[in-house]
């Protein structure tokens, strides 16, 4: 299994980040996780392209995770790709057939596939996952995902507060996504910073491998180190940022 970070920025933009988007691939099965603004365009600049994925698994419908959906329709449609599956949360199926209402013309252009995730396991794309609500400003699931065929398994906070019912969530996953905003002198809700994440990762009773910080508001910029120090006072485990364009394996732990 390989995941490749797309976009690892937030809804501020930073001119070197992405919005939020991540492809997870494991043979010929590929997964786009979220489609924010500038994901279309990295998407295109990997091996396998917007013409090769065909399904889209969304955390939440914040502009920052949705706003390159129309796009990679219309992108679809013109390369000649006609079907197009895209899953979340409850009211998925209407965002998609909105965003449609306001462009007529891309109506009926693909064969969608459009399904709300109701349950908390499912299977989509050649993955199994499960879903795990998060504490944020609207309906935001985490997500844990592995091959049908077993294996690793790697988790996605989606956006968050950390706690450590959201680690424990992700207790054996090789690698774990998380959210972290905003450095700690900024005072947020819905989102969590170096201290909270490392409390929340040391208190949980839970085992994960890699954590890779993204979500990044400009806030950030330059304080990296700082930041890292700030979870390692708290968390002993091996935490790292994550990065436009790092593509990484997924390996047992």
């Amino acid at each position: 299994m390989r995941l490749t970070f797309l976009g690892t920025g937030s809804a501020m933009p930073t001119g070197t980040r992405a919005q939020s988007g991540y492809l997870l691939e494991s043979g010929s099965d590929a997964l786009l996780i979220d489609c924010g603004s500038g994901v279309l365009s990295a998407l295109a600049r990997t091996d396998r392209g917007y013409e090769d994925v065909d399904t889209v698994l969304l955390t939440h419908h914040h502009l920052d995770h949705v706003s390159d959906l129309d796009v990679l329709m219309k992108a679809r449609w013109l390369a000649g790709e006609t079907d197009l599956t895209i899953a979340g949360p409850p009211g998925t199926e209407s965002l998609v057939h909105d965003l449609l209402s306001v462009h007529e013309y891309m109506q009926d252009r693909l064969d969608l596939t459009l399904r709300d995730i109701e349950s908390e396991s499912f299977s989509l794309s050649g993955f199994d996952g499960e879903r795990f609500e998060t504490r944020h400003s609207m309906q935001c699931f985490a997500y844990r995902l592995g091959t049908e065929e077993g294996g690793p398994t790697m988790a996605f906070s989606g956006d968050s507060e950390a706690f450590t019912d959201l680690v424990e969530f992700a207790d054996g996953a090789a690698v774990f996504v998380h959210d972290c905003s905003f450095p700690d002198d900024v005072d947020v809700s819905n989102h969590p910073t170096p201290s909270s994440l490392g409390d929340a990762l040391a208190g949980a009773d839970a085992d994960v491998g890699r954590v890779y910080l993204t979500h990044l508001y400009p806030h950030t910029e330059g304080r990296h180190d700082e930041m890292l120090e700030s979870v390692g006072d708290r968390y002993e485990g091996d935490v790292r940022f994550a990065e436009d364009g790092l593509s990484i394996t997924v390996d047992e732990f």
